[in-house]
C-alpha cells in the first residue's frame, strides 16, 4: 500500500488543483453572464479568420518588434512545453518514469525533449529580459499610475512563476541520471548536469523528483492564479477576437428605439401608432447608456476580463498622452475590478445582487475620464487582442447624456442649437448656411 501512497497523493492534488480551476472558470461565465446579451454570432468566417490571425498568430504583437517577438517565445514556449504536462500526469498517476520514451522510441521522444529544452531556455531568456524592461528599465507604459500596488506585483509574480517552472523543468532532467546516460534529447540539460557532479546517485535521485514535484504543483498554481492575474487573458484571448466588433472603427451603435422616433419625425407619412416589424424594439430601453457594468454587454465585460494590461492602448491615446485624466487601459481594469465586485455580491448572498450603493460611473470611472476621450479609436486600433475600451467609454457617455443631461457646456449648446436652429451654430433657421461665407 505504501507504494501507491505517491500516486494518490498525486490523484488528490491534481483533482483539487483541476476542481478549484473549474469552480473559477464557472465564477467567471456567470460574472461575464452580467452584462446584457448582444449577438455577435454573424460573419462567422471572419470571426474565426480574425481569431486565428490576432489570438492565435500574435500578428498585432509584433508591431513593437521587440516586446512582440519575446512575447511569441513566450507564448509558443510555454504552450509547448506544457504537452509534457501528459507525461507527467501519467507518471504520477500510474508510478512510471518517462512512460512515452519507449513507445515513442529514442528518436522522436529525443526530438520532443530536445526541443522543450531548447524553448524552456528561451522562455526564460525572455522572461529575465522582460523583468529588466518592466523594472530596470522601467519602461513608461508599466509605470503609470494604474500599475501600482497589485497590478505592479502581478506582473512581476508572472514572470517570477515562468522563471521558476522553466528552471525546474531543466534541472529535473539535467538530475535525471538514466536520462542523461542515454543521451537523448538532453539538449540544454547536458550544460547543467556538471553543475550536480559530487552529488551520489540517490542525492540525484532526490532533486530529481523534488523538481518534478515542484514542476507539477507550480503549475496547478499557476492554472489557479490565472483568474486572479491579468494573464486570463491567455485563455479568454481566443474567444475575445472571435466576438470582437467587426463593423468599421468609428461606426457607433445606435439605439433603436430613437433612430425609430427621428425616422418618424423626418418621414411625414410615417404612421406613429403603427406596430413594430418584428426583431425590432416594442419601445424605450430600461436605461440608455450605461452607470454600471450590468447595464454594459457580455462582450464589454469579457474585454475587461481579458485585458493584459500592456499600456499600449494608454500609450497611443492622445488624451492621456497630452496629459488628460483618460486612461484606456484604466478603464478596463476598473471595469474589470467593479464586475469582480458586484460577483463577490452575489456569492455573498447566495445568487442575488443586494445593491451595495456603489456604481462604475463616479465610483470608479469619472467623468473627467470619460469627457476627455477624443473617439479616435487608437486604443482599439493599438489593442494586441481586440479589446474596445471606446464602447464602454461611449455607453456610458449615452447614460449621461440621455439620463441625467449632464454633457459639458459645450456639447449642450451644440445640442441646443441643432434641436432649435437645425445646425451647431447660432443662427437663426434663416441663416444657418452662413457658415460656408465666413
Amino acid at each position: 500500500m505504501e507504494n501507491y501512497v505517491p500516486n494518490i497523493f498525486f490523484a488528490i492534488i491534481l483533482i483539487a488543483g483541476i476542481g478549484y480551476f473549474v469552480m473559477n472558470v464557472r465564477k467567471l461565465i456567470r460574472n461575464i453572464k452580467l452584462g446584457k446579451d448582444i449577438d455577435r454570432n454573424d460573419r462567422k468566417p471572419e470571426r474565426w479568420k480574425n481569431m486565428a490571425k490576432i489570438a492565435l498568430g500574435q500578428y498585432k504583437m509584433v508591431r513593437r518588434p521587440v516586446s512582440g517577438i519575446l512575447h511569441v517565445v513566450v507564448y509558443v514556449g510555454f504552450i509547448i512545453i506544457n504537452i509534457e504536462m501528459l507525461e507527467i500526469v501519467v507518471d504520477g498517476l500510474f508510478g512510471t518514469h518517462r512512460v512515452f520514451q519507449k513507445p515513442l522510441g529514442n528518436g522522436i521522444y529525443g526530438f520532443l525533449i530536445g526541443t522543450f529544452e531548447i524553448l524552456a531556455l528561451l522562455v526564460f531568456v525572455s522572461v529575465i529580459i522582460f523583468w529588466f524592461r518592466r523594472n530596470v528599465e522601467k519602461i513608461k507604459r508599466f509605470w503609470s499610475k494604474e500599475m501600482t500596488g497589485w497590478p505592479k506585483n502581478d506582473g512581476n509574480i508572472i514572470l517570477y512563476f515562468e522563471m521558476v517552472l522553466m528552471s525546474l523543468f531543466l534541472v529535473m532532467n539535467a538530475t535525471d541520471v538514466g536520462f542523461q546516460e542515454a543521451g537523448v534529447g538532453n539538449v540544454v540539460s547536458q550544460f547543467i548536469a556538471p553543475w550536480f557532479e559530487g552529488f551520489s546517485h540517490d542525492q540525484l535521485h532526490v532533486i530529481e523528483k523534488t523538481a518534478w514535484w515542484v514542476h507539477i504543483v507550480g503549475i496547478l498554481i499557476f492554472l489557479n492564479y490565472l483568474y486572479y492575474s491579468k494573464h486570463l487573458h491567455i485563455l479568454l484571448a481566443f474567444p475575445n477576437t472571435y466576438f470582437a466588433n467587426l463593423n468599421p472603427k468609428g461606426q457607433f451603435t445606435n439605439v433603436a428605439s430613437v433612430t425609430k422616433e427621428v425616422k418618424m419625425m423626418m418621414d411625414p407619412d410615417a404612421d406613429p401608432y403603427a406596430m413594430p416589424a418584428e426583431g425590432e424594439d416594442e419601445g424605450e430601453p430600461e436605461k440608455f447608456g450605461a452607470s454600471d457594468v450590468t447595464d454594459l454587454n457580455w462582450v464589454q465585460l469579457m474585454n475587461a476580463y481579458t485585458c493584459t494590461e500592456c499600456g499600449r492602448c494608454t500609450s497611443s491615446c492622445p488624451a492621456n498622452l497630452t496629459g488628460k485624466e483618460l486612461s484606456p487601459r484604466a478603464i478596463m481594469m476598473k471595469t474589470r475590478d467593479r464586475v469582480e465586485e458586484v460577483g463577490n455580491i452575489i456569492d455573498v448572498n447566495k445568487g442575488e445582487f443586494k445593491p451595495d450603493g456603489k456604481q462604475l460611473l463616479d465610483d470608479y470611472i469619472t467623468r473627467e475620464e470619460l469627457w476627455a476621450c477624443t473617439s479616435c479609436n487608437a486604443c482599439v486600433e493599438e489593442c494586441p487582442i481586440g479589446i474596445d475600451p471606446l464602447s464602454i467609454i461611449m455607453e456610458m457617455r449615452r447614460y449621461l447624456v440621455m439620463e441625467e443631461s449632464a454633457a459639458p457646456q459645450e456639447l449642450n449648446m451644440m445640442m441646443t442649437n441643432i434641436e432649435n436652429n437645425g445646425a451647431p451654430w447660432q443662427y437663426s433657421q434663416m441663416d444657418r448656411l452662413n457658415w460656408k461665407d465666413e
